[in-house]
């Protein structure tokens, strides 16, 4: 085995999902930002996160039987398509429903290329030092959060909410010519590997999934929520609070991952759970431009070492085999809780008003906080041949992750 960490063939991924990384983010702010402008209420802005998320799920599940049956490279050539192309079509109307179509077909593209992507770097990356390749990986996809993610609110008052479309859809369909150089080989067949939900009772899995999705409904809430809630539409102030969001996220990532290959990843998934709970709590008094870039912060830093924890953690407890069912439960997860997040303040938002909506919101981390709290009886378990018991004190997380 190649125990070299950056292989050609994972640095021509990581353009990709850099490029890929660009047009989602770019438009993740933007095209609520595009309907609101436009006239469409809350719910409508709520929507088209959630069209794009939802459609992502939806196709999560069918994206390890199409890694087995057409093999990397030319799925993850189509997720780029997917992603990308349809972000031209978004000038041709500001009316709700040919938005969201757009939303659902780019959300059929995100899912092909995350869960592609996580599946190959698994794969290509040497075992000991799989964390650190995740974190690698979660560094790349943050690149594009830090600068993306407000440059495109930043970018909307300098050439229009079409100049930010079409700058999308470059980035997405430039990474095509990465593509060639990556593995033709196509992923296990296996019925663990292509059957997502199949073989989850007592796997260890369904519990980190639910808690890492507890975390994305904050995340989609605020990234299409926080640029509508600040007071006179300040788009200069939304963007740096999302810069520091986005910014945070990758650093924490890639810190986890490193403590995670040499101590434990489960250790940190309480901390993590815990700096999400209280940054989504400090967007009630987001009023105050200070505790909204606290707020955000502290988000961010949750956020980000949630994503490596849980999702290392899901590896651990399962062979080699059943590593796309990983990336794809994991990708459903975060997309699930994004999409529903959005959707649902949408709905809540219009009756309740910002504060109590954020309220409710930091209501869901707080449940999710409960489940990473040591059960005092009642044995560990892990399986798949993951990570091994250090003691109940040092790995309180262990107990509330054994399903």
């Amino acid at each position: 085995m190649n125990e070299k960490l950056f292989s050609p063939q994972l640095v021509r991924l990581l353009v990709a999902v850099l490029g890929s990384g660009l047009s989602m983010y770019l438009l993740t702010s933007v095209v609520p930002l595009y309907l609101a402008t436009n006239g469409a209420s809350g719910l409508g802005a709520g929507l088209s996160t959630g069209a794009m998320m939802l459609s992502a799920v939806a196709v999560e599940l069918a994206v390890p039987r199409m890694l087995a049956r057409f093999g990397y490279r030319d799925t993850l050539a189509l997720g780029l398509i997917l992603l990308g192309l349809p972000a031209l079509a978004l000038p041709l109307s500001t009316d709700l429903v040919p938005v969201l179509i757009v939303c659902l077909i780019r959300g059929a593209g995100l899912a092909i290329l995350v869960v592609g992507a996580v599946a190959l770097i698994a794969e290509v990356a040497p075992a000991h030092r799989r964390g650190e390749a995740l974190g690698t990986y979660g560094v790349v996809v943050g690149v594009p959060a830090v600068a993306a993610l407000p440059l495109g609110v930043f970018l909307v008052d300098r050439i229009g909410f079409t100049g930010v479309f079409v700058l999308a859809a470059v980035t997405a369909l430039a990474s095509l010519t990465m593509i060639p150089g990556l593995p033709t080989a196509k992923a296990s067949a296996g019925d663990q590997h292509t059957n997502v939900l199949k073989g989850l009772r007592g796997s260890g899995l369904p519990r980190p999934a639910l808690v890492f999705a507890a975390v994305t409904v904050a995340a989609g809430v605020g990234v299409t929520f926080v640029p509508l809630a600040v007071a006179d539409g300040n788009h200069s102030v939304v963007a740096a609070a999302l810069l520091i969001q986005a910014a945070a996220a990758p650093v924490a990532r890639w810190l986890a991952g490193r403590y995670g290959d040499r101590h434990g990843a489960n250790r940190l998934l309480l901390p993590s759970v815990l700096l999400a709970t209280l940054g989504a709590g400090s967007l009630v008094f987001m009023s105050n431009t200070a505790v909204l870039f606290v707020g955000m912060l502290l988000f961010g830093l949750g956020f980000g070492a949630a994503q490596n924890v849980t999702l290392s953690i899901m590896y651990d407890r399962v062979p080699v085999h059943r590593y796309g069912q990983v990336s794809a439960l994991w990708n459903l997860a975060y997309d699930a809780g994004w999409g529903v997040g959005a959707i649902a303040f949408g709905l809540v938002v219009a009756g309740t008003g910002y504060p109590v909506a954020f309220a409710l919101t930091t209501l869901v981390l707080a449940i999710a906080l409960a489940f990473c709290v040591r059960v005092p009886a009642g044995p560990v378990g892990h399986s798949g041949g993951g990570d091994q018991v250090l003691g109940h004190l040092m790995n309180p997380t262990d107990d509330c992750l054994a399903s």
